[in-house]
């Protein structure tokens, strides 16, 4: 965990998660409700603003980092189709369709997290991920999960990974 995730301060043209203080606990919070809320979207196919109202009433949001929730469950369905194109071409054996929607839910959410949440190291992008699916998932999805962002990230944030390797 970088200082820069744990304190929500905000790289150079990064959005900003929130006010100082925020924790890695509550990004993973955030997380936690952004699959949630997302999987509701693709069950239900009712509204974004109607989802995010549901959960911020239901569930107690208090030691969430909001801004990271409605980044994720806004931004998710804003650029799906690019999202998809990113780790598509790592299903292997299956298509995007065949997956079930635990499964799309977190390819997508962490899709978005590579590619628009740089502030936020790919390490932690992955892990977070096989957290939730060992939590939510399917039987072994989080190996399945792991392998797709994997090699979505050495696409994605190739610097960054790159860069990793070469200081090991």
């Amino acid at each position: 965990m970088t200082l820069q995730e744990s304190s929500g301060q905000k790289s150079t043209g990064q959005k900003n998660s929130g006010p100082k203080g925020l924790t890695a606990a509550t990004r993973r919070m955030a997380r936690h409700y952004a699959m949630q809320a997302l999987y509701q979207w693709k069950m239900a196919g009712a509204s974004l603003n109607a989802i995010e109202a549901e959960f911020r009433v239901d569930n107690d949001m208090t030691n969430v980092d909001l801004e990271y929730f409605q980044d994720i469950l806004h931004g998710v369905p804003q650029h799906l189709s690019d999202l998809e194109e990113s780790f598509e071409p790592f299903l292997v054996e299956r298509a995007l369709h065949e997956l079930d929607p635990i499964t799309q839910a977190l390819l997508r959410m962490s899709a978005y997290e590579l590619k628009f949440r740089i502030d936020v190291p790919y390490k932690v992008v992955i892990n977070e991920s096989v957290a939730l699916a060992k939590k939510f998932g399917a039987e072994d999805s989080h190996k399945f999960i792991n392998g797709v962002l994997d090699k979505t990230a050495a696409v994605v944030r190739a610097a960054e990974v790159n860069a990793n390797k070469n200081t090991r």
